[in-house]
């Protein structure tokens, strides 16, 4: 623990993780419930068009060129958004979220809302986001999950060293002392190879401290919100 302390990049990366997590997670949540909640209404026609397009992407992929050309050309090629905006959107959130509102929101809550001169904007923000709590729970902590342990994005598109996330640091940080104990020779190559043991057992501590702070406050929507979609009876 004393040697990670004195790594400065380790905690740059911290940094930037928390910073990606955050606003990562923040803009994921702001796009998937209005486009989950479009495509779940019955009056919106071509929402079975929306909803196959957003299928097909869980199934074919335009590739990693192609992405890194989009991502280049929309200048996000090595800057903060470039790990917070081109990958905001989940399909598979998008399909619970959407299956939520769906099962959980009844047609007579609609009715009663429109009578009482309620539209479907009104309707989002003011009824089903705040009876959506457990789904937007589940939704957030897969996603800010998702963010905290993502390195191969920052891997690709990601140069300067200073916007590392947390995940790619511990990374090169094995590798760089995993070389090194292979280097080595003797006594000199079993050193080596404890202190890299011991400073992975760190980082993986230090690295999921956060989140298991997080998940006891949203553990009890978890409860709730993982069994969505589920045959109910």
């Amino acid at each position: 623990y004393i040697e990670l302390g004195k790594r400065a990049d380790f905690w740059i990366g911290y940094r930037n993780t928390i910073f990606y997590t955050l606003v990562g997670t923040l803009i994921n949540i702001t796009v998937t419930f209005p486009a989950a909640y479009a495509v779940s209404r019955r009056e919106f026609m071509p929402r079975r068009v929306i909803m196959l397009m957003f299928v097909f992407t869980m199934f074919f992929s335009g590739g990693l060129i192609p992405i890194f050309l989009t991502v280049q050309e929309l200048g996000l090629y090595n800057s903060f958004w470039v790990m917070v905006v081109p990958f905001s959107v989940s399909a598979y959130n998008v399909i619970v979220a959407r299956t939520f509102f769906e099962t959980s929101l009844p047609l007579d809550l609609w009715d009663a809302a429109q009578i009482d001169g309620c539209g479907n904007l009104r309707f989002f923000f003011t009824i089903a986001l705040p009876l959506s709590k457990a789904v937007i729970s589940v939704i957030a902590l897969w996603t800010a999950v998702g963010q905290w342990n993502s390195y191969f994005n920052a891997l690709i598109y990601i140069r300067d060293e200073n916007l590392y996330p947390l995940a790619l640091i511990m990374r090169n940080i094995l590798v760089t002392q995993q070389i090194q104990s292979a280097l080595g020779t003797g006594e000199a190559a079993l050193i080596a190879l404890r202190k890299a043991n011991l400073m992975r057992y760190a980082m993986i501590i230090v690295a999921t401290v956060p989140i298991m702070c997080v998940y006891p406050f949203v553990q009890k929507y978890f409860d709730q919100g993982v069994m969505i979609g589920a045959v109910k009876g």
